[in-house]
């Protein structure tokens, strides 16, 4: 049986498609995209072609920049079109427009405020409770969130989220061999769960040594009373091949995630596993790092 939430994204995406003009292209551009198959570290990985990513993919999202722009999450700057519901009384949930999933949604504070995840696990780890056939993601304001001033999540179908799967059989705290580094944490207690993530935070801001929140893309869906978060901490924000003009490929977690959006068509045709898997080491956090980070982590310790 579907949750009420759910029973109401469902009304919220037909309604939405049908009256919004820009949503209904985004779900034609995702149902027109290709996808192939390419292996990475020995694990199938989905590279998506999808042609209207080219604006978050590519979007500027340094200080001057979006200091000149108005704010496209905040309510009084949406189009007339979009509408949403309400999560808890923080948070409205609405359809995003430039879709990479089936029922790609966006989570938004109703306030505006930057984009940092410190205070707000619980709320992620409720959505995924809430939205059982979602997983729910974040990205850091510098490696992947196209609006780094406004504080937000995004959901999309579990039905296609290879890193489920790629998990499956390891109790953690880390999926060994997997071509990009990323902790795995497991709970069925929700204030638990929260609490750990805080602290690797915590630990990643240490051993990176980061002005504020340390670069992280995060994942998290709910099973069986249980939930897991895949956090993937970030040594830069976009790979060489994107600063030299190569490839326009940005990863961010829905990427890491083993589904890597490719706006431009040269770019899926030629890119291959061994490629991406040169991207994903580049712009994870490099090995030395996260090996004293994971060490800390599973002795409880921060220094």
């Amino acid at each position: 049986m579907k949750s009420g939430l759910v029973s109401d994204i469902d009304y919220l995406l037909a309604d939405q498609i049908a009256n919004w003009p820009l949503l209904t292209r985004g779900v034609e551009g995702l149902r027109a995209s290709q996808t192939r198959v390419e292996r990475v570290a020995g694990r199938d990985l989905f590279v998506r072609h999808i042609p209207h990513r080219i604006v978050s993919t590519t979007a500027a999202v340094d200080a001057a920049s979006i200091a000149r722009r108005p704010c496209f999450l905040c309510p009084s700057n949406l189009p007339k079109e979009e509408h949403g519901i309400p999560f808890d009384s923080e948070f409205a949930i609405y359809c995003n427009p430039f879709p990479i999933l089936d029922r790609h949604l966006t989570i938004v504070r109703v306030d505006h405020r930057p984009q940092r995840i410190s205070g707000s696990f619980h709320t992620m780890l409720r959505l995924a409770e809430a939205l059982p056939d979602s997983f729910v993601i974040y990205n850091g304001p510098r490696c992947g969130a196209s609006a780094p001033d406004h504080m937000h999540f995004q959901a999309c179908s579990r039905e296609l989220f290879p890193i489920e799967q790629d998990a499956r059989g390891f109790s953690g705290p880390s999926i060994p061999n997997y071509g990009r580094r990323v902790f795995v944490l497991r709970s069925r207690n929700v204030p638990q769960l929260a609490e750990r993530l805080e602290s690797l935070m915590g630990i990643l801001e240490e051993v990176t040594r980061s002005e504020g929140e340390p670069m992280v893309n995060i994942a998290a869906y709910y099973e069986d009373g249980q939930w897991a978060a895949f956090v993937f901490p970030r040594g830069k924000h976009r790979p060489r091949v994107y600063e030299t003009g190569e490839r326009t490929v940005s990863p961010a977690t829905i990427d890491l995630c083993g589904v890597l959006v490719v706006p431009v068509e040269k770019d899926f045709v030629q890119i291959n596993g061994a490629e991406i898997e040169r991207i994903f080491e580049e712009v994870t956090l490099p090995e030395n790092e996260f090996a004293a980070a994971l060490e800390r982590m599973k002795t409880g310790s921060r220094s």
